[in-house]
């Protein structure tokens, strides 16, 4: 009886022995936990499309690679110590990655520091900043895109015909590069550039500006708004000015509501970029990181001069309406 009580209990012994085995064999792959990555935009504000659509391509990017997302940001672009403090408190929750536009190209460095020194990889998206420590950039060539839009507006005018620029929050480096591209097609046609002006990411402020311009500048003949609300504000104060015609608008993004200014002839082109693609890459391009792949320093997702005599092409009809099935 003795003895086959301890070969029983050997036995059961061995199982035991066995099942830990093949037990600690499967788990890690199994129960390995997914990345967390911290995505941290401009803006959080729903009628922004730009943003929106962003952040579609993160979260198809996330499924894809199974990765665990939060999406934050301030309520504004203008409100760059609110994106600074969100920034700050992503990362003391340690994720592995960070997703960042900068709302600021100086301002938002000391905080990207702090981050890389905390062993967290760093990709920033749409707006770049004033340091080499993000792992990559993803984002337009904005002043290859501001010069597509300054020529566009010198093709419709003559020389020595003023312009003014509605830009938006004044120090980000989508806004710098912008500016420079415009000025710089301008320029080599002889357009005359009255000044640039900062609407913050306000459309009503833009709206504003466009509507004092008409009324100082009798003469001015083009606008050129270098992103969605700039353009909306100024689109809109042409219309209710009756000034489509007079006034030339130039554009950047596609909005539902610039793709009827398009339509109503109030806008002649807008430049539009690919947020889904920036969303998508810079996921991807945070997950690679982490799996330690070689990755490029720059990535451009590119940008695309869209018309009413072209805005019905298969093509751009996928730019303007990029919906993603949820």
């Amino acid at each position: 009886m003795n003895w086959f009580k301890r070969s029983f209990i050997i036995i059961l012994l061995v199982a035991f022995v066995f099942t830990v085995y093949k037990g600690l064999s499967i788990v890690p792959g199994s129960m390995k936990q997914k990345y967390e990555i911290t995505v941290v935009i401009k803006s959080m504000e729903p009628s922004m499309e730009f943003w929106q659509v962003l952040i579609d391509g993160v979260e198809v990017a996330a499924k894809e690679f199974d990765v665990n997302v939060t999406v934050t940001g301030p309520p504004n672009e203008s409100e760059i110590d609110e994106q600074i403090r969100i920034l700050d408190e992503a990362i003391q929750t340690s994720p592995d990655a960070i997703v960042m536009a900068a709302t600021d190209y100086n301002r938002l460095v000391p905080s990207a520091i702090t981050a890389k020194e905390k062993g967290i990889s760093l990709i920033t998206i749409d707006s770049g900043i004033n340091s080499e420590v993000a792992d990559s950039f993803i984002a337009t060539d904005n002043f290859e895109a501001g010069r597509k839009a300054g020529k566009a507006m010198a093709d419709l005018l003559e020389a020595k015909d003023k312009v003014a620029i509605i830009s938006f929050v004044q120090g980000t480096a989508t806004q710098i590069d912008r500016e420079s591209g415009v000025l710089s097609s301008l320029e080599e046609a002889g357009i005359t550039v009255i000044d640039t002006y900062y609407s913050d990411g306000v459309e009503g402020k833009a709206y504003q500006i466009t509507k004092e311009l008409s009324e100082k500048h009798s003469d001015l003949r083009g606008i050129v708004g270098l992103n969605e609300t700039s353009t909306v504000g100024a689109g809109k104060a042409i219309r209710d000015l009756k000034l489509a015609g007079q006034i030339q608008l130039i554009g950047f993004d596609s909005s539902i509501d610039e793709v009827k200014l398009l339509e109503e002839g109030v806008m002649q082109a807008t430049i539009v970029q690919k947020p889904f693609n920036m969303g998508y890459l810079g996921i991807k391009t945070a997950v690679e990181v982490l799996r330690k792949e070689k990755i490029p320093d720059i990535i451009d997702t590119g940008s695309v001069i869209i018309s009413k005599q072209n805005m019905y092409t298969n093509e751009n009809q996928k730019l303007l309406f990029p919906f993603v099935e949820k």
